[in-house]
């Protein structure tokens, strides 16, 4: 599926209850995963001391901060599709958002998304996007949820 176009609320509401696509699979690095923590204060050991998650960890090795995954948004969001004529555009917020399985190290993620709803809200879009973080060769998403969008385009 190609990269989507959108100008205005009209384009925008045709997808209205259907997927809109996926992005490109992203591989989550433990140099991102140590920038993450150090941006966040978040520096717990199963994130990034590879040898002790190694043999106390679960998971067997660490994983990335599950709201590292979710910060993905808008650069997986961004290949999936291109909303132009804006004036601007607001992160309006998240429902629903559960993880459901941890991302290791050097495990590749992509989104996919679909349109859920879209609302005019006095010449605002409020769009509500259903969004799964599948991680690649996994049996289950990263997390699920419902991302909320505003975006104020131009006239």
């Amino acid at each position: 599926m190609s990269k989507l176009t959108i100008t205005n609320f009209d384009d925008f509401a045709k997808y209205e209850g259907e997927e809109l696509g996926v992005s490109d699979y992203h591989t989550i690095t433990q140099e991102q995963i140590q920038k993450f923590a150090d941006a966040t204060l978040d520096h717990q050991w199963i994130h990034l001391d590879q040898e002790r998650a190694k043999t106390e960890s679960p998971f067997g090795n660490t994983i990335a901060h599950g709201y590292l995954t979710v910060s993905l948004l808008p650069y997986l969001w961004s290949q999936i599709i291109s909303i132009e004529n804006l004036k601007m555009q607001v992160n309006y917020g998240i429902e629903e958002l559960r993880f459901n399985q941890a991302v290791l190290v050097d495990q590749a993620v992509c989104l996919r998304a679909k349109l859920l709803s879209l609302k005019n809200l006095r010449g605002i879009a409020k769009a509500q996007i259903q969004v799964t973080l599948e991680i690649k060769d996994g049996k289950k998403p990263a997390f699920t949820g419902i991302v909320t969008f505003l975006y104020h385009f131009n006239d």
